[in-house]
């Protein structure tokens, strides 16, 4: 309560400590900034005609504080010119003095709620930041600090973004944290996988249809562009898209405009398209499967990301960050790996890259008894030390060499974990010499009791 005269302020500080508020007194506008800045404050009675700073010049201070209280305004010289001046400056409410009880409480709990609002859509803010922002990846390879800095420079700027990756290496999260990084973060993100939806439905779903456009269209009905408008439009699996609707979205793109299916009425949209693809749009381009055109609409900036066998060093932080999150899921805190069992992913090719490493660690903190989590809790196919057929190595899009290369390090790696990581015995065990298995570990980047990182 801001008011120079000392009977109004015990007034409204009896009235309001009725009410359970908790109320602090300021004499002038001096004080009144002073004590906002030791304290937050919900709401802020403000009286305008004050000597020195005064009321006007509180509430050009309050815009520029964030989640400050919110003001409502007190005066006996209610003036339009005075109202409209204080409403330039964001009063969220204007009472003249004298005033009624009932109308000034009021006008307090709704200004109260307003402060509660703003605090509720700040965190809301920041909880989506940080789920969908750079905390969101994971990862200190150098290669996935690439794909940070890719984030980071194409982030404020409207271009066309294809993200390229295998299944399971996160192509929703970097187009999650590119849009909330952004201008747009306030905005809608929209995401569809359009190998899930078949082409006669796709269309509809991203342009919408006007009433009658088919059979079974009894209303009209907005698309995802629609939708998305303002904001980010995430197409997952572009490729599989048919050839007519590649020209709609090649159009889309040129144009900023499209028709709802059915209309003959252009639509005008502000949309970033980020697209995601794990196949090689190159090749679906020769091949005919693709408009070349279009691949080079949303072939403006590309972000590749890795694979998990690609960056073996990422797998100890994304093991714990798994483990942390499904920890506090299942009321579970406290939980810690083995090293043997860190071990056993290490040496685990992960064809399903990230989202199978997440599968195994949720499952294993499921059924873990213990406080530390051991290899007995994995699959028996991320387990055993030698694979039963060629089937774990062929499960991915890797080329031969590496997937020959993947064998070859599982294979050093149990026989190092047999002989106790003594390279002497390992050596003997695998029928090498000493300087062919270290050779070896160099490049593997395998070094004491795990792979370097």
């Amino acid at each position: 309560m801001v008011d120079d005269e000392e009977i109004m302020r015990d007034v409204l500080s009896a009235l309001l400590s009725s009410e359970s508020y908790a109320v602090g007194l300021a004499g002038n506008g001096s004080q009144a900034l002073e004590m906002i800045r030791d304290k937050d404050y919900g709401v802020m009675l403000l009286d305008l005609m004050m000597p020195e700073v005064d009321g006007f010049q509180v509430l050009e201070k309050l815009k520029k504080i964030e989640n400050g209280p919110v003001p409502v305004v007190l005066t006996a010289y209610a003036s339009i010119d005075r109202v409209m001046q204080a409403a330039k400056l964001n009063a969220f409410a204007f009472i003249p003095k004298p005033f009624k009880n009932d109308e000034l409480l009021l006008a307090v709990k709704n200004a109260m709620e307003q402060h509660n609002l703003a605090l509720e859509n700040q965190r809301l803010k920041k909880s989506l930041h940080e789920r969908y922002g750079f905390q969101s990846l994971i990862g200190k390879s150098a290669a996935m600090q690439q794909v940070f800095d890719l984030i980071a420079q194409v982030a404020p700027r409207r271009s066309t973004v294809l993200v390229q990756g295998e299944s399971g290496t996160g192509k929703e999260l970097v187009a999650k944290a590119i849009h909330a990084s952004s201008d747009r973060m306030d905005a809608p993100f929209i995401a569809i996988n359009c190998g899930n939806i078949p082409s006669d439905l796709l269309e509809s779903e991203l342009f919408g249809h006007v009433r009658g456009a088919y059979t079974g269209a009894t209303s009209a009905k907005k698309g995802l562009f629609e939708a998305a408008d303002g904001g980010t439009l995430f197409l997952d699996e572009v490729s599989t898209i048919s050839q007519d609707i590649q020209v709609k979205l090649l159009r889309v793109i040129q144009e900023r405009e499209f028709r709802r299916l059915g209309s003959l009425e252009n639509i005008q949209i502000d949309v970033r398209i980020i697209a995601a693809t794990n196949t090689d749009l190159q090749v679906a381009v020769r091949q005919g499967a693709f408009r070349d055109d279009l691949y080079y609409r949303l072939n403006v900036i590309v972000i590749k990301i890795p694979p998990l066998r690609d960056r073996a060093e990422d797998i100890p932080l994304l093991a714990r960050h798994f483990i942390k999150k499904y920890g506090e899921e299942n009321q579970r805190d406290g939980l810690s790996l083995e090293p043997s069992a860190l071990r056993v992913l290490m040496e685990y090719p992960w064809p399903g890259n990230v989202r199978e490493l997440e599968n195994v660690i949720e499952r294993a903190v499921v059924l873990s008894q213990e406080s530390r989590i051991t290899a007995d809790l994995f699959p028996k196919n991320i387990t055993l030390p030698y694979p039963e057929t060629p089937d774990r190595f062929v499960q991915d899009n890797a080329s031969l060499k590496e997937k020959v290369g993947n064998f070859e390090k599982s294979i050093i790696l149990a026989a190092l974990e047999k002989t106790g990581w003594n390279q002497k015995k390992a050596a003997q065990l695998l029928s090498v010499n000493a300087t062919t298995l270290s050779e070896k570990l160099k490049r593997f980047k395998i070094r004491g009791k795990g792979i370097e990182g």
